[in-house]
């Protein structure tokens, strides 16, 4: 929730200026008010770069003020949508199964879902980050089926790694990423190898080479260090290297 018409519109045209994309893929997900804003700097620039959103409703319509849905988020341009990120999980208390249904919608509506999952800090010292995050992967695998979950991607956020002041080693993120590629692989070997695990745990120039560098991570979700242009597109060079 940041931003305002103007300095999204300089972050938005920064990046497009200077973006790269030849090897990196590369979406932005706005506040769901500048969406259509965004939508309209991409396309006036024929940009490649894709558009997304950061949440939305389980339900495709009816008497659910205040929420948004697939529908109308595919028909406005976007084409990826995060879903059960750490922060509705812990802030708003989205369960597995909501989170999972989220997902549904996503696929229902012709957006490809980008699954959050993550762990706390007392969780990790208490050592059970791959109970944690196996479960919340398993739940949507199990709920939406193998089918859907083809072409997605999944983000792993550790929570206590988030605007605390504690980071991960990327050969931690790596462990992480590495045990979800084989629950994955578990349910579906093609599953594991054609999808694209990416690392959410406070990304910023100075770590994204080392984290990039690591067998299983394929991307990056990054929060803070995208409202900086300069930031984000040091983070982009890195991934394209």
């Amino acid at each position: 929730m940041n931003g305002s018409v103007a300095s999204v519109t300089t972050l938005v045209k920064t990046i497009i200026a200077r973006g790269l994309g030849e090897k990196a893929d590369c979406f932005l997900c706005p506040s769901f008010v500048h969406v259509t804003l965004v939508c309209d700097l991409l396309n006036n620039a024929s940009s490649e770069i894709r558009l997304g959103a950061q949440d939305l409703s389980d339900q495709a319509g009816g008497a659910f003020t205040g929420e948004v849905s697939g529908p109308m988020l595919s028909e406005l341009g976007a084409g990826l949508v995060l879903v059960g990120h750490s922060e509705r999980r812990q802030g708003l208390n989205e369960t597995d199964h909501l989170v999972s249904s989220k997902y549904k919608a996503a696929r229902a509506a012709g957006l490809t879902p980008v699954l959050c999952v993550g762990e706390t800090q007392a969780e990790r010292k208490n050592g059970d980050t791959e109970k944690i995050v196996g479960r919340q992967l398993r739940v949507v695998v199990e709920e939406c089926g193998l089918e859907l979950m083809k072409g997605s991607i999944v983000a792993y956020e550790p929570i206590w790694a988030i605007g605390t002041g504690l980071t991960a080693a990327p050969e931690q993120a790596q462990s992480v990423h590495a045990f979800l590629r084989e629950t994955l692989r578990e349910c579906s070997p093609a599953l594991a190898d054609e999808t694209r695990i990416i690392y959410g745990g406070s990304v910023k120039a100075d770590n994204a080479t080392q984290l990039f560098e690591q067998k299983d991570i394929d991307g990056a979700l990054i929060g803070g260090a995208s409202l900086d242009a300069e930031q984000f597109l040091s983070i982009w060079e890195s991934a394209e290297k």
